[in-house]
């Protein structure tokens, strides 16, 4: 196996850990549903990812992405009351 084998191999087998402890391991049992704008963010990723190989467009959507990211992350953390220990 050459180095490029071994990192696949070794991306498979987190992401197989990860999957197995989200499934197993269920907070309240709640389901947290995606937001519009994090479909979104996610789509930039993917986007990002997938035209990857010219780096100015791959990484600008990648950026794009997980700025879109942290602003839905921030948004549903001031609607739970989280930031600044309001209730």
């Amino acid at each position: 196996m050459n180095t490029s084998q071994v990192y696949i191999a070794l991306s498979i087998a987190i992401l197989a850990v990860v999957a197995l402890l989200v499934f197993f391991v269920r907070r309240n049992g709640r389901e947290n549903r995606l937001t519009p704008l994090a479909g979104l963010a996610f789509g930039f990723v993917l986007a990002g990812i997938f035209f990857g190989e010219d780096r100015l467009i791959g990484y600008g959507l990648l950026g794009v992405g997980v700025v879109l990211a942290v602003v839905d992350m921030v948004r549903r953390s001031k609607n739970r009351g989280a930031i600044g220990g309001r209730s």
